[in-house]
């Protein structure tokens, strides 16, 4: 996130706010996910590659690996989903928390911490829960298809989560609520006109 690399749950914030801003741009962001998510999801397999067929990892990483995997895919669909919608939310929420920190540290206390709670929850992350599911795959634990049934409703779910929860409910907020502090901080439309006159005036005496 902070070196600016192409995430797709974070990709449910920036380019829907702008989407949302100047009201273009859409096919350009489906675009964007169409590419990214593919990208995203072959870098998980690379991975889990690395991980189950190479002595890179210990087995009995791998093994837990797998074992989350599995547990990942038995949930019914519906689960999935709104654990999805829980994981996109919180890092959608990362994503605008960062934007808004002016100090790297702080930056990455923010990722560091919400992130750990996506794994603590065990909610259903498109990126990373398919590094798990992938490993169990590549040893033989599961077939292929089951990792695609378990994919199509955690990527609904992000998007869901992303969009909806933190994107369109932070973006009216700041949009149409009004910056309070922006406001807070305006001179008064009379102080700038005395500000004016007094300045008209020293320049009179001067």
């Amino acid at each position: 996130m902070l070196g600016r690399s192409q995430l797709f749950t974070e990709n449910t914030l920036y380019p829907v706010a702008l989407v949302l801003a100047e009201k273009k741009h859409f096919w350009k962001t489906l675009r964007l996910w169409a590419t990214v998510l593919p990208a995203n999801v072959l870098g998980a397999l690379t991975f889990a590659a690395l991980a189950a067929l190479t002595n890179a990892v210990n087995p009995g990483v791998v093994q837990a690996l797998a074992g989350l995997g599995l547990e990942a895919i038995h949930n019914p669909a519906a689960t999935i989903f709104w654990s999805g919608v829980m994981g996109g939310w919180i890092i959608a929420t990362v994503a605008w928390l960062v934007s808004g920190s002016h100090s790297i540290t702080g930056s990455v206390m923010i990722i560091w911490m919400l992130a750990f709670v996506v794994g603590l929850g065990n909610f259903a992350h498109c990126i990373a829960t398919s590094g798990e599911i992938l490993a169990a795959v590549l040893i033989g634990k599961t077939p292929w298809m089951s990792y695609f049934t378990w994919l199509l409703p955690a990527v609904a779910g992000n998007i869901c989560g992303g969009v909806g929860m933190v994107t369109l409910l932070e973006y009216g907020q700041v949009i149409y609520g009004g910056d309070a502090e922006a406001e807070a901080i305006a001179p008064h439309p009379k102080e700038e006109t005395r500000t004016e006159e007094t300045r008209t005036e020293e320049s009179a005496k001067a």
